[in-house]
């Protein structure tokens, strides 16, 4: 494993000058813009350091690369993995790291083999609930990229048989629900070593999303630090300053047991019609140690 962290080619002071935005996704999984025109949007909203993290896959960040480069922004290489926590499932972001490792590449091919498995399985489900041709209309909906639950919520759309994505998964693809098929994710552990020995950073995603007690939350986040994790989404998407306070104070309770976590942020942008996860929308809070700290000193968080 990599005990030093990936610095961004050309990262210099120049790239922390506009907004920064270390989450969002495009269309190499479930997000709306292809890689280029996500690059492109970022760039009109004054982002002047950008990291794509489409679902599993690394599909995206060469045209994304390429694109940045014509338009003077600085793009690091990331990637959302799925990861199991228990029996829970959980997002962790890798930020900085070699996109075209063997550790990536390996980790990115097994979530293929599970996303398809997953997708017949959903696709069997829906089929059973009168929806024919779920899998292929999915799938041409996804051109190439993995296949997630938002390309069978765009063909229920678009099928009629539903007149929102927010309604098919209320109904149909949501927990609990005829779509929802679980899944054996690789854990915790094994994928923050795959992000780490790429020489990457891992960030925990949205931790107030996962609808768990502050206590749980906490344990996660002292699970996460003692695996190697390097931050902490503080703020991802548009958020109330009581959410960011609780994940301030979550951290605090992590540093009194010993361990540092850095503050990551990210918009999560999937479509450009959601003003709330706006590509460049969100601001770290004052007072926190932020991640690209890591990529400029080359530092790495120790256990106490």
């Amino acid at each position: 494993m990599n005990s030093a962290l990936n610095r961004p080619s050309g990262f210099t002071e120049l790239a922390l000058s506009g907004q920064i935005d270390l989450h969002c996704h495009s269309t190499a999984s479930d997000g709306i813009l292809s890689p280029a025109a996500l690059v492109s949007r970022a760039k009109c909203q004054g982002v002047s350091l950008l990291a794509l993290t489409d679902h599993d896959t690394v599909r995206g960040v060469d045209e994304a690369s390429r694109a940045a480069k014509c338009h003077d922004l600085t793009l690091i290489p990331g990637i959302e993995f799925t990861a199991g926590w228990g029996k829970r499932s959980v997002h962790i972001v890798g930020l900085n790291f070699d996109h075209e490792s063997t550790e990536i590449r390996s980790a990115v091919e097994l979530r293929d083999i599970l996303r398809a498995e997953r997708a017949e399985k959903i696709a069997e489900k829906l089929e059973k609930c009168g929806f024919h041709g779920a899998l292929a209309g999915a799938a041409a909906l996804a051109e190439g990229a993995v296949i997630g639950r938002p390309h069978f919520a765009r063909w229920l759309v678009e099928a009629g048989h539903v007149d929102s994505t927010a309604r098919a998964f209320k109904r149909y693809l949501g927990a609990g629900k005829a779509g929802d098929v679980s899944v054996e994710w690789p854990q915790l552990d094994e994928t923050i070593r795959s992000i780490r020995a790429a020489g990457g950073a891992a960030i925990l995603a949205h931790p107030l999303k996962y609808g768990l007690t502050r206590t749980r939350l906490l344990g996660l986040l002292l699970d996460f630090a003692g695996a190697g994790g390097d931050a902490v989404e503080v703020v991802c998407g548009q958020q109330n300053p009581v959410q960011t306070r609780e994940i301030l104070t979550l951290l605090e309770q992590v540093s009194a047991k010993g361990w540092k976590l850095h503050a990551s942020l990210g918009s999560d942008f999937h479509q450009p019609d959601q003003p709330w996860r706006e590509l460049g929308g969100v601001r770290l809070p004052p007072g926190v140690e932020p991640v690209w700290n890591l990529w400029q000193t080359d530092a790495h968080r120790k256990s106490g």
